[in-house]
């Protein structure tokens, strides 16, 4: 393969046209699939531009569909686009599709095919791609409201303990406040029971770790 230069002038040398002609075969695009939708599919692919710096994207790409059953190869037609629709396909006919740089000059120097076979249309099923995309989704939903729950949790548990901790803190103070260290306990009384002698008073007797608590 080689790279021409063809020009172009007049004969009296007043004006003159060039050309450079690569005819280095450019490689396929890459990333081809499928996406399903109701009634037609649709065929993504990245721009060869990315990989390919000779390839200028006005040239477009062409889009062939053969038939297994019927054993004949059509081409769809072209675009400038990475994407490209196709509608009308039969149920029970397997289909293979290539994309491939647009061919020049009477179907010569045409770019190499990236090839992508789709045999699911009979069965009613997603293609592969559009099974992953769709599994894509039900993570993406899933994944954050475990994430949420899961937090929702963890925050429930802190108040819970949060709430625990300071209704004991709480009760330590108030038996503390009530503490009578001439009894080595703690008293309650009521608002009827002040004049009370302390011996009446209702009590809470013990507060080691080895004695249980006792109220009198």
């Amino acid at each position: 393969m080689s790279r021409y230069s063809i020009s172009v002038r007049l004969s009296n040398m007043s004006k003159e046209a060039s050309f450079i002609l690569n005819t280095v075969p450019l490689s396929a695009p890459e990333s081809l699939k499928i996406i399903s939708e109701n009634d037609h599919i649709f065929l993504f692919w990245k721009s060869l531009a990315v990989k390919e710096k000779s390839f200028n994207e006005s040239r477009g790409y062409e889009i062939h569909m053969h038939d297994s059953v019927t054993n004949t190869t059509t081409c769809l037609g072209n675009t400038t686009e990475y994407f490209f629709k196709i509608d009308n396909l039969k149920l029970g006919h397997n289909y293979t599709f290539s994309v491939q740089a647009r061919c020049l000059y009477n179907e010569q120097l045409c770019g190499a095919p990236a090839l992508l076979l789709y045999d699911e249309l009979g069965t009613g099923a997603l293609p592969s791609s559009s099974k992953a995309a769709k599994s894509s989704d039900v993570a993406a939903i899933v994944v954050p409201v475990l994430f949420l729950l899961l937090v929702a949790v963890g925050v429930g548990f802190i108040v819970l303990f949060v709430r625990h901790r300071r209704l004991q803190h709480s009760f330590t103070a108030f038996a503390n406040s009530h503490y009578n260290s001439r009894l080595g306990s703690a008293i309650f009384s009521s608002g009827d029971e002040l004049g009370d002698d302390d011996e009446d008073a209702p009590m809470i007797s013990g507060f080691s770790d080895d004695v249980p608590m006792v109220i009198a």
